[in-house]
């Protein structure tokens, strides 16, 4: 297993699904889930793009789901981060601050490292992977093009929604070193109740952006949406600005220590589907 700052390193570079060095970032990943003893499969798919994305080429994508589980275990909660990245000539906060106009400036091009969006959600997968007991029923969830639409998690949520059934979905989306943690409860309950406390996070049921959770929180038992940062988090979003070196991964690991004592607090319950 790689350390998190070699890690980093490897993953926060620009790759907009479909290039070579987004195939690449997913085969380390997948390296990395294997080294944790988890089987990892694949989920091709083929969906439409955003149609308030521009410069994306083709209305359709192509992409692949990463699905890694322990060999003939139950997965009673899955942790999802995305892994592809995108960028733009405004950062988020720039696109939140002018809105509607904005949509016009919407060009999409492969120029952001994505570190903190969301290289950070990965490491932080795999920091609460480490921080719980190897029989733990977790599984893992890395989908692909969420930054061109939510395709992966929406062809995830279409074809292979028995996955997802009366589990816990928990999805990480961008993980600063500061700020305030905030977790995004698209379908509350116990486990998720448990994890707010954990990380003394602002819990919220709506916030102004479009996470992979909004898509998958039709399919499980319970379903949020964690991440750290503030308006300086926004400034860098999608920007040149966005890479490994401006972070610690403090907050990756602070996130990841709230997450597996909320997860061992609710201790893993799963309830059979009726």
């Amino acid at each position: 297993m790689s350390d998190s700052r070699s890690l980093l390193a490897e993953i926060a570079v620009p790759r907009r699904t479909g290039t070579l060095a987004h195939a690449r970032v997913r085969e380390a990943l997948r390296r990395e889930l294997i080294a944790r003893g988890l089987v990892v499969m694949e989920q091709p798919f083929r969906g439409r793009c955003s149609p308030w994305l521009r410069g994306v080429g083709s209305p359709s994508v192509e992409g692949v789901n990463l699905i890694a589980v322990r060999s003939r275990a139950r997965v009673a909660v899955w942790l999802v981060a995305h892994y592809d990245s995108k960028g733009q000539p405004l950062s988020m906060l720039g696109r939140l601050a002018t809105f509607p106009l904005s949509l016009l400036l919407n060009q999409v091009d492969d120029r952001s490292p994505g570190a903190v969006d969301n290289a950070t959600g990965l490491l932080t997968v795999l920091s609460v992977l480490d921080r719980l007991p190897p029989d733990a029923p977790v599984g893992v969830i890395f989908p692909d093009a969420e930054e061109l639409g939510l395709v992966g998690a929406r062809a995830l949520a279409r074809e292979r929604a028995n996955l997802l059934a009366e589990t816990v979905v928990i999805n990480f989306d961008g993980i600063d070193d500061g700020g305030r943690t905030v977790a995004y409860v698209h379908r509350g309950g116990p486990t998720t109740t448990a994890l707010v406390r954990a990380l003394g996070a602002t819990s919220r049921t709506w916030l102004p952006v479009i996470v992979d959770g909004n898509a998958l929180k039709s399919s499980g038992r319970e379903c949020i949406t964690i991440m750290r940062g503030d308006w300086r988090t926004m400034r860098v979003v999608h920007t040149v600005r966005d890479n490994a070196a401006r972070l610690t991964r403090a907050g990756v690991e602070i996130v990841a220590a709230g997450v597996a004592s909320g997860l061992l607090s609710a201790k893993f319950e799963v309830r059979s589907a009726k």
